[in-house]
């Protein structure tokens, strides 16, 4: 079977390149070894989130790392383990930690997130329902220290031109009067929205379906045969397929995948979790950000969900209980009245990091027709749609509409 693109990989950036490749007439095989959207796609914050294109590599991320890490039920935690690609990976990390670092990868982070929320306005448009809301998003803190770090975050921001609000305790329960008391203010980001990510990573691919993509799932790729700087032929688990050109988009998995062609990416998989309970009859009616807890809460219909923490444990897919009960806990200062909620899932997903705080998109300099596609830690909701549509520009001979430049993975070389 002869395909003009093969995409590898059902999450959100795979879908999404599916999508944007079928709008253009390609033709498109999307391969997933499960099902659409069930793995980091399916249980995350859902959040679209342009306002905050501070990378995951920053200074405040390393001093507070250092103090977590060896507790198991910190935001961040490094499960103890000898493994060298993981050493290579912190210490990279560690060397990206500047300010420097940080003020070159705002405006990129800024440019991709204001172009995928354009899209994400387009998508809307289509017909199906994905739970797509634009109220911004709310930022708050308890303690005074918080706070005073996030007005060195909005004033940092606003020097790119990110649109970032500081507020108040009153100003904050002005906008959502269902946080505490204990909460003595926060950041406002109006250009933020939410979706329920499940609904939406699904709808897509089902549009992706009708406009000429072949979407197979339960097909797993196990190996890929290649002539020069191409690859020939792609095998799964069903077969052998024919590549024009490779959409390697498997998200924690993708370093994986990527061995059998000799290519070593720089990913490791972190482990988020999240708890989606019945929402209780006062809570937030717009997506929040519990600051010194690190936990993101997003109103999904008659759900909530909490998600948070950071667990560099390998491509490991046990429930740490401790770590769950974390994410709940640390959410009580902030909403008293969501505690007693009845749980209706627990999840856990593994998120691709990359040591930079910035994703992998462009063409590998190995093989002039693999195009890279992972990396993208927490944004994969948030970037899902300006990568796909930089991927099919990219796979099509046009010309990005952002410059790629930051993003290749040869930075790592």
């Amino acid at each position: 079977m002869r395909s003009d693109v093969i995409v590898i990989g059902g999450g959100v950036i795979g879908v999404c390149a599916a999508f944007y490749l079928a709008q253009r007439g390609a033709s498109v095989t999307l391969l997933e070894r499960g099902q659409i959207g069930a793995g980091c796609s399916y249980g995350n914050a859902g959040l679209v989130v342009p306002g905050h294109s501070i990378p995951l590599a920053e200074p405040g991320a390393l001093r507070h790392g250092l103090r977590w890490l060896l507790d198991p039920e910190s935001p961040l935690y490094i499960r103890p383990r000898a493994d060298r690609e993981l050493a290579e990976w912190l210490l990279r990390f560690a060397l990206a930690c500047t300010e420097a670092h940080v003020r070159a990868a705002i405006p990129v982070l800024r440019d991709l997130g204001l172009a995928s929320r354009a899209l994400y306005d387009e998508l809307a448009q289509l017909g199906f329902d994905f739970g797509y809301e634009r109220r911004g998003l709310l930022e708050v803190f308890i303690t005074r220290r918080g706070l005073a770090e996030a007005e060195a975050q909005a004033a940092l921001l606003g020097e790119f031109g990110v649109e970032v609000r500081m507020l108040d305790g009153a100003g904050v329960r002005a906008l959502e009067p269902n946080v505490s008391e204990a909460v003595l203010g926060g950041l406002y980001f109006p250009l933020d929205a939410h979706l329920d990510p499940t609904r939406f990573v699904r709808g897509l691919a089902q549009e992706a379906a009708k406009r000429g993509a072949c979407i197979r799932t339960g097909v797993g790729v196990i190996g890929f045969e290649a002539e020069g700087r191409r690859i020939t032929r792609v095998r799964t688990t069903s077969g052998e397929l024919t590549p024009g050109q490779v959409v390697l988009a498997g998200g924690a998995w993708s370093p994986v995948i990527a061995r059998d062609l000799q290519l070593k990416l720089p990913v490791q998989a972190a482990k988020g979790y999240s708890l989606t309970v019945k929402r209780p009859a006062r809570s937030p009616a717009m997506p929040l950000l519990l600051g010194e807890a690190w936990v993101a809460v997003t109103p999904l219909g008659e759900a909530l969900r909490f998600a948070g923490t950071l667990e560099l444990a390998g491509l490991d897919y046990t429930i740490n209980r401790r770590r769950l009960e974390a994410v709940r806990r640390g959410a009580r200062a902030y909403l008293p009245e969501t505690e007693a909620a009845e749980v209706l899932e627990a999840w856990r997903g593994l998120r691709p990091c990359t040591p930079d705080g910035l994703p992998i998109i462009g063409r590998a300099a190995r093989y002039e027709n693999l195009l890279l596609a992972t990396g993208h830690a927490m944004l994969g909701i948030s970037l899902g749609p300006v990568t796909g549509q930089l991927v099919a520009q990219l796979a099509c001979g046009e010309k990005p509409a952002l410059d790629l430049t930051p993003l290749h993975a040869e930075r790592f070389a």
